[in-house]
């Protein structure tokens, strides 16, 4: 409507950001999909808290990784073990991305004061501006939340706590809420610590680092959770043929 140019580059700013970042975001979780077999989240929950969380596998129904029952299946537990690596790489790519998707520091470009004076903000005021932000804290609360269900047990309190626990009780359940809502806000108070203490990218910069970091590592991270994930199937080849 002021015809000003700042919400136009903060526009277009806006749109690179995205399409850059949400490719990388997408092929990070693919590695959690091979592994599951799908995306429903409470069976992916249900999962860590009897194996361990992808990023902390630890223990299983049989112990802790220091005990004789964790490596009753040893193959098994082998497995999930290297699934570490690719599993490490994923949530590295898909935590940056999320930073980047919401609009936080140091990814804040379409709206840095500094260059654009707010960006596309800066034509709203009052009602629509706070419409604005609250979308992002928003995106923030989701993304934190997804991060903690797909790597880090989502209300699994871990280390095979939860196997101890009385099924069924009231308080449990309350308990694995709160679980849930502290590691949320974990995350979301790491968002606010990065954001006073990383500096802001170069364009340059962010852009190199979605398209020539990310999205290649992403890539090369599906093949490398194909190969963990095919180490069963490898290993009966191979003593099939002798090795």
């Amino acid at each position: 409507a002021s015809n000003s140019k700042y919400p136009f580059f903060g526009g277009v700013r806006a749109c690179a950001q995205m399409i850059s970042y949400e490719i990388a975001l997408g092929l990070s979780i693919v590695p959690v999909l091979m592994f599951f077999g799908g995306l429903n989240l409470g069976h992916i929950v249900e999962d860590q808290v009897t194996n361990g969380w992808l990023l902390l596998p630890l223990w299983n129904d049989g112990g802790f990784i220091i005990s004789s029952g964790y490596w009753a299946d040893p193959q098994a537990s082998i497995q999930r073990l290297l699934l570490l690596i690719p599993i490490f790489i994923s949530f590295i790519i898909f935590t940056t991305s999320i930073f980047a998707e919401t609009n936080r520091m140091p990814f804040d470009l379409p709206e840095c004061e500094t260059e654009l004076v707010g960006g596309y903000h800066t034509e709203y005021s009052s009602m629509k501006f706070a419409l604005f932000f609250m979308g992002e804290y928003a995106a923030m609360v989701v993304g934190s939340a997804l991060i903690v269900t797909l790597f880090l047990g989502g209300w699994s309190i871990g280390f095979g706590i939860d196997n101890l626990l009385p099924a069924g009780a009231w308080w449990v359940s309350l308990l694995h809420i709160g679980v849930f809502l502290g590691k949320v806000t974990f995350f979301i108070l790491f968002f606010i610590l990065v954001r006073w203490t990383v500096p802001r990218f170069r364009y340059d910069q962010l852009m190199n680092l979605g398209w020539i970091v990310f999205f290649e590592a992403a890539l090369i991270n599906v093949f490398l959770a194909a190969l963990v994930i095919a180490y069963p199937s490898i290993g009966v080849v191979g003593v099939a043929i002798g090795f």
